[in-house]
């Protein structure tokens, strides 16, 4: 019979490869320790924005992960509001999405914080706060009384995937996990943040919310290995992007007698791949506010200040006076009398590649 690695009798003496470990961990610590220096490198406004913007996608992310899409204004405007941050054009966030903005803020703000039952009790009512998880009432606020499967497919050709312990067992699995996660033991924060991650998950503590409680932890114990609150990098992210291998790499460990390599592995360079995208977009960060910097006493008008922000952010496909017309809203006319002043400013130029229009680009 198949044994999940919970049964074991070494549960939950977990073990790796410490070498090849120890190889991610040192590629990821550079990466981290690279871009800490360019975070607090940036001026104030630009800190600020960047820790908002992260803090935004990651809770999008993570709620994603679990087939939830949240609405990005709100989720933006809840985490300025409760971090005493003020911009143009806020809105009024529902009760759901505050509670998990909450659960977030708590895990990467106070995170040198112990971590108790009582405050994961407060984050699970957090993200229910009506005690309903979509069609389904749940016990809020406290560890599961019932079974737990994670199932797929149709009624009557269901899959089961994963049978968590059973909620006799919950209490003493999550004193055991709470005092190992408390104690100092001399273990990196980064690997801790994977260990942990993966504990949590296989208990399955909670009627719902699993998956989302366990990455909030992991942003807890990241934030304590950069020393800092201020959050630039989404792990939560990532993993929506590689969300398939994150699920099959936990069910394959689930079964492991104690050996957690494998996870390990993917979770650092998960990470690590999540360092690199934002290493990338702190580089067109840097080069926007370099550009206004220098441009601060050139004249702009509102449609060209407009434009330039798009394609500083990432604008999609070729810029052409008909797409910056519909853009700015403005007649042809008046784009391509726009677009000719920022050319004799030697700010834009006519792409080389011919065609049936004529493309403008930035000149870098």
């Amino acid at each position: 019979m198949v044994k999940y690695i919970y049964q074991y009798d070494n549960w939950p003496q977990f073990t790796w490869s410490e070498q090849a470990i120890q190889v991610l961990l040192g590629k990821v610590r550079h990466l981290q320790g690279k871009l800490l220096g360019q975070m607090s490198a940036l001026g104030f406004k630009l800190k600020e924005e960047t820790m908002l913007t992260t803090l935004t996608i990651n809770v999008l992310k993570s709620s994603e992960i679990e087939g939830e899409i949240l609405n990005y204004e709100q989720v933006r405007s809840s985490i300025a509001r409760k971090l005493g941050m003020e911009y143009a054009g806020m809105v009024y966030s529902d009760r759901n999405i505050d509670g998990v903005v909450e659960m977030m803020l708590d895990a990467t703000q106070n995170y040198n914080q112990p971590l108790h039952e009582e405050r994961l009790f407060g984050w699970h009512a957090a993200l229910f706060p009506t005690g309903w998880s979509g069609s389904h009432k749940i016990d809020v606020g406290c560890f599961r009384k019932d079974e737990m499967q994670i199932v797929s497919g149709a009624m009557g050709k269901e899959k089961i995937h994963y049978q968590a312990p059973p909620p006799s067992q919950v209490q003493v699995e999550m004193d055991k996990f709470l005092q190992w996660f408390n104690q100092e033991v001399p273990i990196d924060p980064v690997l801790k943040s994977a260990i942990a991650h993966f504990w949590f998950i296989i208990i399955h503590p909670f009627d719902d919310g699993n998956g989302r409680i366990a990455r909030a932890i992991s942003d807890l114990l990241l934030a304590r290995s950069d020393g800092s609150s201020q959050r630039y990098y989404s792990l939560s992210s990532q993993i929506m992007l590689e969300r398939k291998v994150y699920y099959e790499i936990l069910q394959k460990t689930q079964f492991s007698s104690g050996d957690i390599t494998e996870w390990l592995s993917w979770y650092h360079d998960c990470l690590y791949r999540s360092l690199l995208y934002t290493e990338d977009a702190f580089q067109k960060v840097l080069y926007k506010a370099d550009f206004w910097d220098k441009h601060n006493e050139t004249e702009f008008n509102a449609r060209q200040r407009l434009i330039l922000n798009n394609l500083f952010d990432g604008f999609d496909g070729k810029l052409n006076s008909s797409k910056w017309a519909k853009m700015a809203k403005c007649s042809t006319d008046t784009a391509l009398r726009d677009i000719q002043d920022l050319i004799s400013k030697d700010i834009l130029r006519k792409e080389n590649a011919g065609g049936r229009s004529t493309n403008y680009e930035l000149i870098v």
